[in-house]
């Protein structure tokens, strides 16, 4: 079963903007089946029964089932074990009186003790997680387990739109409408993670993450760079993020069947990829009798088809820029290999190499509509080639490694190990310190299996190997299984994701993908740190960007499609109006905010 990948985005706001971009075991010890038959048999039974009716009436899935506390509220477990001791209690009626006041004490104590957990305090945390997941949190497995795990009850307000997300953090920082304990999978950006804490509605979590998420510190402590790239320019650690060393990135995928058809290894520098490209164009490669249904390459957007910039040496981010090794800053729109790289993407584009619909901002589906399992991609940029054919055409595509130039192979990170903006506490919060021992659980390989997969036994299985699978061996029941049992899909949440149970998965193609990003990883590189600008800073380059980014973007696509010739006089003036836009200024501030973080 294949867990798809969602799509990726651009991280420049002006990319959200222009249209011609893309949107880019720690258990709680269970008491036995025959404890609980044998002490109290009807209310054991009886409860069992009803949650397991519960369960199947919501989840329409096959589950096994054990009598255990798993999924009980505390008041429902406090009210069960008071039931069992009380029977205990009128089967010791026999007793002498001294031993039956002595129980009697003894529950007495025991029902005082259990009270708490009805007058436990709760939090509320508030977050996006969009409805095409279709996580609700209020009947997501999860959550509850979470609490058995960590002894914390919350209170969850879920928005399934951006917008609606959008509307409620602006009402929250207006004092409009209030302040949960915390954000949960908070899609938090730079600027709104300086400005909520400059306004004094998030707060510092540094202080704390010692000593009540150690997991937490630990991984900073270890990885420098992920420190850095989570603290603000003064100092503060506000939000917290998600880590994966196996994060995907919009790669290279050919098909590996067609590669042996027309009798050629694989591509090495742009040239090598333009003749494999031509042969892909001049053969019926999926042998349906048509030599005008398939795409050469295929692509989705200008964002997308500058990842192939990195065959001309180019590195670069949404801000068009790179850092070299001695931590110098750059731009690349103004470049001798950015002007190259356009005169081949003409070349290709009027050779008909590149996919002619592939400006639209979505692929021509119209290609393969007709029969799902024709493949009709032979190059595709995408972070998962499972995005464009169906699962048993998914074992013809393999990584196409980054080409080389002059020498040498360089390839864009696109995201880094870490996404920013995940969690934060607010000023509402009255005891910061329970909140953050929740979520420091999801930065131990417990919590990300729990986060990932669910639960042993119940959503997937282990085999005596070590790999692991799903319970369910149908696809539409295991949308169904992701959806109430897990929550990493979707928006990024908190936590610390586990390759080594990634990797042990025991399903072919989410292993192939896997394995194939990992080996590009070897490769790949952030053209910039992840750091944090101040508000002023960020504010400058978001109005920068958005006025290159428009430019830029447009001007590149008609030199590629040809509306504009790529020549001389007209090189000059894109160049000229790169710099008119503020393009040299973009570079001092991003320079000045790389050295500062040294």
């Amino acid at each position: 079963m294949f867990r798809i990948p969602k799509p990726l985005r651009p991280e420049a706001p002006a990319a959200q903007s222009a249209s011609i971009w893309a949107e880019s075991s720690g258990e709680i010890p269970q008491p036995s089946t025959s404890f609980c038959s044998s002490i109290m048999p009807e209310c054991s039974t009886g409860h069992a029964q009803m949650q397991l009716e519960e369960k199947n009436r919501k989840k329409n899935r096959k589950k096994t089932f054990s009598c255990s506390f798993k999924g009980w509220s505390k008041g429902e477990k406090s009210v069960i074990m008071i039931c069992n001791l009380w029977q205990v209690f009128f089967v010791c009626h026999e007793l002498e009186a001294s031993m039956r006041k002595l129980i009697s004490l003894a529950l007495a104590m025991l029902m005082l003790l259990l009270s708490g957990a009805y007058a436990e305090d709760s939090f509320t945390i508030a977050g996006y997680d969009h409805k095409d997941t279709e996580h609700v949190w209020t009947e997501n497995f999860f959550f509850q387990r979470m609490e058995e795990v960590t002894g914390v009850h919350l209170k969850l307000l879920q928005y399934d739109t951006e917008e609606a997300w959008d509307a409620a953090k602006a009402a929250m920082l207006a004092g409009t409408q209030e302040l949960p304990d915390a954000f949960f999978k908070a899609n938090l950006t730079t600027r709104e993670t300086a400005e909520w804490y400059d306004a004094g509605k998030l707060i510092d979590l540094k202080p704390y993450l010692v000593e009540h998420a150690p997991n937490l510190w630990a991984l900073l402590e270890s990885h420098p760079e992920w420190m850095e790239a989570v603290t603000l320019p003064t100092g503060e650690i506000v939000a917290l993020p998600a880590l994966d060393e196996a994060q995907f990135t919009n790669a290279m995928w050919i098909n590996s069947v067609w590669l042996q058809m027309i009798g050629k290894p694989a591509p090495t520098t742009a040239e090598e990829l333009t003749e494999v490209l031509r042969a892909f164009r001049d053969r019926d490669m999926n042998g349906n009798g048509k030599r005008d249904d398939e795409a050469p390459l295929t692509f989705a957007s200008m964002w997308d088809l500058r990842f192939l910039a990195h065959a001309f040496g180019i590195n670069a981010n949404d801000y068009y820029v790179t850092t070299d090794e001695n931590g110098k800053v750059s731009e690349i729109l103004t470049t001798d290999e950015n002007r190259a790289f356009l005169t081949w993407l003409h070349q290709l584009w009027d050779e008909k190499l590149l996919d002619q619909s592939g400006f639209t901002g979505i692929r021509d589906m119209s290609l393969s509509m007709s029969d799902e399992k024709e493949v009709v991609y032979g190059v595709a940029l995408s972070s998962s080639p499972i995005q464009l054919v169906d699962v048993e055409s998914l074992k013809q595509y393999t990584l196409l490694e980054p080409l080389t130039y002059e020498g040498k192979q360089v390839y864009r990170d696109l995201t880094g190990d870490v996404i920013r903006g995940t969690f934060a506490i607010t000023s509402a919060c009255k005891d910061p310190a329970a909140l953050l021992k929740w979520v420091d659980y999801l930065y131990t390989e417990e919590g990300f299996i729990l986060a990932e997969a669910g639960r042993e036994g119940e959503e997937f299985s282990v085999n005596e190997d070590g790999s692991w699978l799903w319970e369910t061996a149908n696809q539409e029941a295991l949308n169904s299984v992701l959806a109430e049992a897990t929550l990493r899909s979707g928006i990024s949440m908190p936590g610390y994701a586990s390759v080594a149970f990634q990797q042990k998965i025991d399903d072919v193609n989410t292993k192939h993908v896997l394995s194939s990003l990992m080996r590009l990883k070897e490769i790949d590189s952030l053209p910039y740190p992840l750091v944090y600008l101040t508000r002023e800073q960020q504010t400058r380059v978001e109005e920068l960007i958005w006025n290159i980014g428009r430019y830029a973007e447009r001007q590149m696509v008609w030199f590629v499609v040809g509306d504009v010739e790529l020549n001389d006089e007209t090189w000059a003036a894109f160049c000229e109006q790169v710099k008119a836009l503020g393009m040299d200024e973009m570079v001092e501030i991003w320079q000045t905010a790389a050295d500062n973080q040294r």
